[in-house]
């Protein structure tokens, strides 16, 4: 069997080692739109979390596998459609994540310095379509709507000081940008409470401790909740708790007055989490440009746990900031008209990975159940949808009598449309030199943003 997956993330490189490792004849192609492989471990991961990023050691080695080749710089979708990726091979799997991103749909999101979660982390990650963002970190006070590892990872880079982002994959732009930052106050708003922060207790702990700075909980947002929270499971049990126990270890009351002004001093920047506050509006600057604050609808909770909704409660509030992250959700795009799509929850429908009313097609990480989850979801799942692949191979719904000449017909298609694709070892040229850049800076490697440096590197 001839098989593809379009997309090399995590989910498109989990569902291709699971079915090579259990066909022992199947052939799988990786399609993936950029030159460089990997997704949002490359991309997405902070830079200071590279044991997280120890996964690409095994995607490299499924992408080395003589059953196993990679095409890069392959736009599928433009350069060549779905229907003729069916054409080619028994079985696709479109694996191509969350490309987009989530909007508030409120007045004053275009203003000068609200930006994106998403377009921040590629631009600190080195994702080249970021890399001229040039985000304006001239303000003290920045606002991340947002409870999630997203929200927390932008608060903690902003916040970091530079000895630590400086030993770290993080863009040599973006480290000179955040060298001369001004911010030292950032506020994490949510529109719900303490209970339904989607952040887990790692990131927490990790921004808790960050040297230099320290955590401004209120003490009244977290009364009561060690009752709340007595019967809830035990991983939102501990988080919870330990945000108690920040909120009401206040040392400055037993401080004298200097020791306050000297703990000041070790911690000159400071982050909190305000709850129950829903954005309006982003509001304007005198001259209409710039961001000057956002205004909040003070929310209840109707419900509780998990499924609690906010509703406005008719107050409202302004927070002054200069600078405004939106971290509320990354966001599928459809592919190909040829796919279906569902434009309401932002998936391709199926059912364990094998798409509605087209059969031999098949999806595989948040395209297929929403950008949710860690790395280890998005493994479980896509080991789903290859089982669904191998179950489909062998009761003989994916008809491999008739062969399937793979990438040879794509390649042919590729060439007509002017398309030359960049196999694995043209990536490992771009991995050595950016490794060997990063060495000389006393890092862990030196990212390429600019996709045309990397195809003259390998000479394309």
């Amino acid at each position: 069997p001839r098989l593809c997956v379009v997309g090399s993330g995590p989910a498109g490189f989990y569902t291709a080692q699971h079915i090579l490792k259990h066909h022992g004849g199947a052939r799988v192609d990786i399609y993936e739109k950029l030159p460089v492989p990997f997704g949002l471990v490359r991309f997405g991961v902070a830079p200071d979390h590279p044991e997280v990023k120890n996964v690409i050691n095994s995607f490299t080695q499924t992408a080395r596998s003589e059953r196993c080749a990679y095409y890069g710089n392959v736009a599928v979708g433009r350069d060549v459609t779905v229907a003729e990726l069916q054409q080619a091979y028994h079985a696709v799997v479109l694996s191509y994540g969350a490309e987009d991103n989530r909007v508030l749909g409120i007045p004053g999101e275009n203003l000068s310095g609200v930006y994106s979660a998403r377009a921040f982390v590629g631009w600190y990650n080195g994702l080249p379509e970021n890399r001229d963002l040039k985000p304006d970190l001239s303000c003290e006070t920045a606002l991340i709507l947002g409870h999630g590892n997203v929200a927390l990872d932008i608060a903690r880079i902003l916040l970091s000081p530079l000895g630590l982002l400086r030993k770290t994959d993080i863009t040599d732009s973006s480290l000179a940008a955040l060298a001369c930052s001004k911010v030292k106050r950032v506020w994490l708003v949510g529109r719900r409470g303490p209970l339904q922060v989607a952040f887990t207790i790692k990131e927490l702990r990790e921004m808790i401790n960050l040297p230099g700075t320290r955590p401004v909980l209120n003490p009244a947002d977290f009364t009561g909740l060690e009752n709340a929270v007595k019967d809830a499971p035990r991983p939102r049990k501990r988080l919870t708790e330990l945000m108690i126990k920040t909120a009401l270890e206040k040392p400055g009351q037993k401080m004298t007055e200097m020791q306050a002004v000297a703990a000041q001093a070790a911690a000159p920047r400071e982050w909190g989490l305000k709850f129950q506050r829903s954005p309006q509006e982003v509001l304007p600057t005198a001259d209409g440009r710039r961001v000057r604050g956002v205004r909040m609808a003070l929310t209840r909770l109707e419900g509780s746990g998990d499924s609690a909704k906010a509703v406005p409660t008719g107050d409202v509030e302004e927070l002054e900031c200069g600078l405004v992250f939106s971290s509320i959700g990354y966001r599928s795009l459809p592919l190909d008209p040829a796919v279906p799509f569902d434009t309401q929850r932002g998936v391709i429908p199926n059912s364990s990975g094998r798409v509605e009313g087209v059969p031999g097609l098949y999806c595989s990480g948040w395209v297929k159940r929403g950008p949710t989850g860690v790395i280890i979801t998005t493994m479980n799942d896509s080991f789903d949808t290859a089982q669904s692949v191998l179950e489909d191979l062998q009761v003989g719904v994916l008809d491999v009598s008739t062969s399937r000449e793979g990438f040879g017909a794509v390649e042919s298609i590729l060439r007509s449309r002017g398309v030359r694709p960049i196999s694995f070892s043209d990536w490992e040229k771009i991995d050595a030199t950016e490794v060997a850049r990063g060495k000389a800076a006393g890092k862990p490697r030196e990212k390429i943003v600019d996709l045309q440096e990397m195809l003259q590197l390998i000479g394309h």
